[in-house]
């Protein structure tokens, strides 16, 4: 099966480079997987991600962008299950150990 990704985004809220950016993200990280990534300018506000005609991202309904780590891993239980994402995956560690004196 081929896999197409659809980034919609507005023009007037000038979104292109933000999907730009995720496409080639996501270009990069499933480049034997996906068959195509194509931006398609809409306008009222929407950022809209569907994969093989399916929505997996809405910026309305989902409240916001994706971070492009949960986009990711939104793309790699569709088309490359199991597949390990790497640090994408992993636990962010805690930035400060705790300490006595660090509560």
């Amino acid at each position: 099966m081929k896999n197409r990704i659809v980034i919609r985004y507005c023009t007037g809220c000038r979104w292109l480079l933000r999907a730009a950016w995720m496409a080639q993200e996501l270009l990069t990280t499933f480049e034997a997987e996906l068959d195509e990534v194509a931006l398609a300018p809409t306008d009222g506000g929407r950022f809209v991600i569907e994969l093989n005609g399916d929505m997996i991202w809405d910026r309305h309904r989902d409240h916001g962008f994706p971070e492009i780590k949960v986009l990711k891993q939104l793309v790699r239980d569709r088309v490359a299950q199991g597949r390990d994402l790497g640090h994408l995956d992993r636990a962010n560690p805690d930035p400060l150990p705790k300490s006595p004196d660090n509560h």
